[in-house]
């Protein structure tokens, strides 16, 4: 059989591109939020807090980004080298084997302390808006009903978020005042602290099938390219501080990130953990972006696609047996305590209701964290988001740059899977190509883009039934939205 060269070609230069591209991401890594204490000229300077003042460049690819020059003395210079020593030091296996010293024991005390005064810190407190503003996050919050109940935008979710933001903007009414208000009570007992997301996980553990997954594990690198959303907003956060108004830390930024992932209770539990300032405007983002994925999504799929790409069929994925199905969250989970023990609330909570689904031995259980308790908790979680909705918390700059980069880190995350799927066509033989859509379920909204990429998919052809195919990607980003969550927690938190 004759060598096609144009196709092997074609082939090498991506490759090539693909390389270039990751040697520009480290690259920008050391630079973008750059920490740069040798540099000889002298056009910003930081004064640490020691007082000692540090002198940076400020031209080209070295500029120093406001908010993101030192921090604890270079805690949180980000280098590949210091990267690479923190994730190690957070793996379990490191945690087993090292003692901790006097040192270490007294840094993670006063962390801790750090920490539960900045989740009591209210940075929006006191402040007073005009009147008209209210009206306005009212009309928004009728505007969000409208989208759930009129147009079936993800009803369950939209609706409790549109009542919670008009109930807590009522001139008077009160119910988001702390601490006897309805609203407030909902938001301090289980979106503030980290509670509801941890039952949500488990619902959604229960809820989740891992079978497409299991049949075909190349689906996880589409799970896995649609991560890219997060990262680059990481970038995008630090590039706005250049607008003036707008300033955020390299701590905010991982937190805000994570927004990319479309994944809601990650998305407050990263903000809990390193940002808690921001977990209101961040929820708000995350979720009202989750909410939308059958408007934002297909028009970035079908550009990105060609019609003939659409009209792939997959073949029908091989039965996973029960065994398959039992052990793959207990080796999920082994391998998250092992590698990324930061990571183990989410994918722990996700491992256990998975497993209960599975295992049936406990029907009664696995029923009511499917049916009950999701339920109940979407509920109060959608109605403590929607809570958050007030004008100081979204009119300002800082909060409108976080809604900007949300939308715009979700359709990466959106491209970033079908990219991957069109380059693994590159190398997979005919007749066992990929169907691009299914890489747009990549980002971690269960099972909404699974759905919306078989319903783009049966626009072209009805026959085409992608869903099952499609829920391999989409419950690996839910994975991948976690794992990445526990390296920017093993990174940054302290």
């Amino acid at each position: 059989m004759p060598i096609d060269k144009t196709k092997n070609n074609k082939k090498i230069a991506l490759i090539m591109l693909t390389l270039m591209l990751c040697a520009g991401v480290i690259g920008l890594t050391t630079t973008v939020f750059a920490q740069n204490e040798n540099t000889s000229s002298a056009n910003a300077t930081t004064v640490l807090e020691n007082g000692s003042p540090v002198v940076h460049n400020t031209t080209g690819f070295d500029t120093v980004i406001k908010g993101t020059e030192h921090w604890k003395e270079g805690e949180y210079d980000i280098s590949v080298k210091t990267f690479i020593q923190n994730i190690g030091k957070s793996t379990g296996i490191y945690k087993m084997i090292h003692k901790k010293t006097a040192e270490e024991i007294e840094a993670e005390k006063l962390a801790e302390e750090a920490k539960e005064a900045a989740a009591k810190f209210d940075p929006f407190a006191g402040k007073q808006v005009p009147g008209w503003q209210y009206v306005l996050m009212i009309a928004i919050g009728f505007l969000i009903v409208y989208l759930g109940a009129a147009k079936g935008f993800e009803p369950l979710l939209l609706i409790p978020i549109g009542f919670g933001t008009i109930l807590v903007n009522i001139p008077g009414a009160g119910m988001g005042n702390a601490p006897d208000g309805m609203l407030h009570i909902i938001y301090s007992a289980g979106v503030g602290n980290e509670f509801f997301p941890m039952l949500i996980f488990m619902g959604i553990g229960a809820m989740t099938d891992f079978g497409p997954l299991i049949a075909n594990p190349k689906m996880a690198l589409l799970g896995g390219a649609a991560q890219l959303g997060v990262f680059f907003t990481m970038f995008g956060v630090a590039l706005m501080n250049f607008i003036p108004g707008v300033d955020y830390t390299i701590v905010q930024a991982a937190a805000i990130s994570i927004i990319g992932g479309a994944d809601g209770p990650t998305s407050i539990y990263v903000s809990g953990k390193l940002a808690p300032e921001l977990m209101a405007v961040i929820a708000v983002a995350a979720y009202s972006y989750m909410a939308l994925v059958p408007m934002i999504q297909p028009p970035i799929m079908k550009a990105l696609t060609t019609k003939k790409e659409r009209l792939i069929h997959m073949d029908q994925l091989r039965p996973v047996s029960k065994a398959e199905r039992v052990l793959f969250p207990m080796m999920l989970l082994v391998l998250t305590i092992l590698l990324l023990p930061p990571a183990a609330p989410l994918i722990g909570m996700l491992a256990f209701g998975n497993f209960v689904k599975n295992c049936g031995v406990v029907d009664r259980l696995s029923k009511t964290m499917e049916n009950e308790m999701m339920n109940i908790v979407s509920i109060l979680l959608s109605l403590g988001v929607g809570s958050q909705m007030t004008p100081e918390k979204i009119i300002n700059g800082n909060s409108i740059g976080i809604i900007i980069l949300g939308l715009v880190a979700f359709s990466v995350a959106t491209a970033g899977g079908i990219i991957m799927a069109k380059i693994m066509n590159l190398f997979l033989p005919k007749g066992k190509k990929i169907n691009p859509l299914i890489g747009s379920a990549g980002v971690s909204a269960v099972p909404m883009a699974a759905r919306v990429s078989m319903k783009v998919g049966q626009e072209c052809d009805p026959t085409n039934f992608l869903l099952m195919n499609a829920m391999g990607p989409n419950v690996s980003g839910v994975i991948g939205t976690a794992i990445a969550a526990g390296v920017f927690i093993a990174t940054y938190a302290r």
